[in-house]
């Protein structure tokens, strides 16, 4: 069995006649999102990988195995939504509405494509877009803030959350719920005077 655990991203320099070479790794967006990982090569044997966490892999990308052996990542098709519109500012709003439920998603110059889900595919449908089910790779965008794919239940979540929270705080204000003082740049008087009229004026705790 082979140990992988270097990998280098495209663009990764090495010569096409070795990646032509090399033997394939092909794995759905799911696999390729695991940083412990056991699976098959396209040359029948097997792989054990062991990458940092929050690697994602991308078709093309490079691994390396202990021995010295390269290994090239593709991207297996897989059962997805192709989402398109005739009106580009409907596209725009279902990249919306996907990205609020921090949906997975690749963008293309005139489509989505996401993993298939029946209840997504019902609101795409009430947004007004065209949407197909078909078999093709999938490789979502990466994250804003940390580069890899996210989920909630992800130990890194919290911090990219927080770090969207801090950007939207400090173009927008601090209009939402949140437990530092709206007034701490103040000087007492106004302080006082700032908490007075918060609390007048709102519901929600600090």
């Amino acid at each position: 069995m082979h140990k992988i655990d270097k990998h280098l991203p495209v663009p990764h320099g090495i010569a096409p006649v070795l990646v032509r070479r090399a033997p394939k790794l092909v794995l759905p967006f799911g696999d390729r999102s695991k940083s412990r990982l056991r699976a098959a090569l396209d040359n029948g044997e097997e792989a054990a990988i062991f990458l940092p966490r929050g690697t994602v892999l991308r078709g093309g990308d490079l691994l390396v195995t202990a021995d010295g052996v390269f290994v090239e990542v593709q991207a297996a098709a897989e059962s997805v939504l192709q989402v398109r519109a005739d009106d580009p500012h409907a596209l725009m709003r279902a990249a919306y509405h996907l990205g609020n439920r921090h949906t997975p998603v690749e963008i293309g110059r005139d489509y989505l494509r996401l993993e298939y889900d029946p209840v997504l595919a019902d609101m795409l449908v009430r947004l007004g877009v065209q949407i197909e089910r078909a078999e093709l790779p999938f490789e979502p965008e990466a994250g804003a803030y940390g580069g890899g794919h996210k989920h909630g239940h992800d130990a890194t979540f919290a911090e990219d959350h927080a770090a969207a929270q801090a950007v939207f705080h400090e173009h927008h204000g601090d209009a939402h719920s949140h437990s530092h003082s709206h007034s701490q740049s103040h000087d007492h008087d106004k302080n006082q005077q700032g908490k007075h009229a918060h609390h007048a004026g709102c519901d929600h705790e600090h």
